[in-house]
């Protein structure tokens, strides 16, 4: 698998508060890797840093040559007296053919919404819009911030699947940063346990089984596969997740209501 994205000894502050440090990170194509921390751990300053939309007070960041990104943002707020239709958005800011927002909206399950203004939208519908959206650039790696934030666990559920769905058709990576631990967790090649720094990570089940995330989120062992899960060769990846028992915390609050990137603007 080719590396699509890495980053190496990755720190970024916001004024005089560093908000990551030492973060080492790599994602290659067909991934599925969740980003996984309490509130102010630095997941969404870590996703703007390997987006480039971060500068990085040590370290660096490395993405392929000519990458394809579809960004699936935290937030994104659109005036509801903007009179916008779903179509007409999906073409912001490179007009699509009627036939490719058409097939975006089919393999995203809402092919009915086309000419639906985008201020009726439900928060699952308008995710899953966001997601038709993210998959015209046809990516190589979609990233999402917290996507289901606000969706009940049948919504939650139903997306993640098609998260995987899609990744299996497409061959595209994905990369999440998620509150969602039960469903994300069960059903990600890899789990990233950030606070700060990277606590641990692994497999779903080594990291479930980690100290380092148990003491994080008050969880047991037996909590992270609660709806659905999958099997893969994990190769030498499988036995074991690296660990770091330095807590330190960085508070990120502030920042991680900001998104910026050029498919998430209208």
């Amino acid at each position: 698998m080719s590396e699509l994205i890495t980053a190496q000894g990755l720190s970024v502050r916001h004024g005089e508060v560093e908000v990551l440090h030492g973060v080492d990170f790599t994602i290659s194509s067909g991934e599925i890797v969740t980003v996984v921390g309490p509130n102010g751990s630095g997941k969404s300053t870590l996703i703007r840093a390997l987006i480039g939309l971060e500068r990085a007070a040590r370290g660096k960041v490395n993405r392929q040559a000519g990458l394809r990104i579809g960004y699936v943002p935290q937030k994104l707020h659109v005036d509801a007296s903007l009179p916008l239709t779903v179509r007409r958005f999906l073409s912001l800011p490179k007009r699509v053919s009627n036939a490719r927002a058409e097939a975006a909206l089919e393999r995203t399950g809402v092919p009915h919404l086309g000419g639906r203004q985008i201020s009726r939208l439900s928060g699952g519908q308008f995710q899953r819009v966001l997601l038709a959206r993210a998959l015209l650039s046809e990516p190589q790696i979609l990233i999402l911030d917290e996507p289901t934030q606000g969706l009940d666990q049948p919504g939650t559920a139903g997306f993640y699947k098609l998260i995987e769905e899609v990744r299996q058709e497409t061959g595209c990576a994905v990369l999440m940063v998620s509150h969602d631990l039960h469903v994300v967790m069960s059903t990600s090649d890899r789990v990233i346990c950030l606070n700060g720094h990277v606590c641990c990570q692994g497999t779903p089940k080594v990291v479930a089984e980690a100290p380092e995330y148990r003491a994080l989120f008050g969880m047991g062992t037996q909590g992270a596969f609660a709806l659905y899960q999958h099997s893969h060769d994990h190769g030498e990846h499988a036995d074991h997740a690296t660990c770091s028992h330095d807590h330190d915390h960085a508070d990120d609050a502030a920042k991680d209501g900001t998104q910026t990137h050029g498919q998430a603007h209208v």
